[in-house]
């Protein structure tokens, strides 16, 4: 029997690459997946690429994750289309700009709270009432989560605040048998690192990206399947005793 046989995921941010390569893992292990972004172009495309098994096992709803009405729809789209909800990974987020604190636009501020606490918050609030039987939340943190970094005050900022809201939902749910943790990545070898790499050392983004590989003890990013089989455990019957946790992947950055 493989390891999510008869379970329901939903994925937020699911048309990026950590989103997209956790639904291929989740499809692999019997899961039936609802994929949720932003863009239906970038959903699409998503689909496109994970290839057979749509409409069987895998299903895309276009919202936006800071508008409750968006995020109710997502959860009802899920249900109806498969009946329940036994995994959430409230994955999506972004990552704001580079600019020291007094010149950093409030108006991205709050979009970057928006997307990454907000967003966070209200998914957990819809999803929970459909976790009927037991789950798993996993939500998305960072290492910047863990400490402080430089000209990304809103990304460390929303970061930190998804650990505070794991743990008070954990708490809340753990009477019903629902686990929530968060997973904490170093850098990971995708979009969002080229956008941060260019923001840090604008004209050379290369030389910023071996800076930031050299500060990795294991002298490298991550990639996306790593953090992809880490959610896939905290997904599974594995880490069924495990809530209110932060899992770091970071290859040995906090150490």
């Amino acid at each position: 029997m493989k390891r999510l046989e008869n379970k329901v995921a939903l994925i937020t941010g699911g048309a990026g690459s950590i989103g997209l390569t956790t639904a291929e893992l989740f499809r692999q292990n019997g899961a039936k997946v609802m994929l949720v972004d932003l863009s239906e172009e970038a959903l699409q495309d998503a689909v496109h690429r994970l290839g057979i098994g749509t409409g069987q096992d895998l299903a895309y709803t276009v919202a936006d994750v800071t508008q409750a009405a968006d995020v109710e729809n997502y959860v009802k789209e899920t249900v109806k289309r498969f009946g329940k909800i036994d995994i959430f990974f409230n994955n999506a987020g972004i990552e704001g700009v580079v600019k020291p604190i007094e010149e950093y636009p409030e108006e991205v501020f709050d979009k970057v709270i928006a997307v990454n606490v907000k967003g966070v918050w209200l998914g957990c609030k819809y999803v929970l009432p459909e976790m009927k039987d037991g789950g798993s939340i996993i939500i998305t943190s960072s290492v910047a989560g863990l400490g402080g970094t430089p000209g990304v005050s809103a990304y460390v900022t929303s970061k930190h605040a998804t650990i505070g809201l794991m743990r008070t939902v954990a708490l809340e749910a753990a009477p019903r048998k629902i686990r929530v943790n968060t997973v904490h990545p170093s850098p990971v070898d995708n979009r969002m690192m080229r956008s941060l790499e260019g923001g840090f050392a604008p004209g050379h983004a290369e030389q910023a990206q071996h800076q930031f590989a050299e500060a990795i003890p294991l002298k490298r990013y991550a990639q996306p399947t790593e953090i992809a089989e880490l959610v896939l455990f905290l997904a599974g019957d594995e880490s069924r005793f495990i809530t209110g946790s932060t899992y770091v992947i970071d290859g040995g950055m906090q150490a």
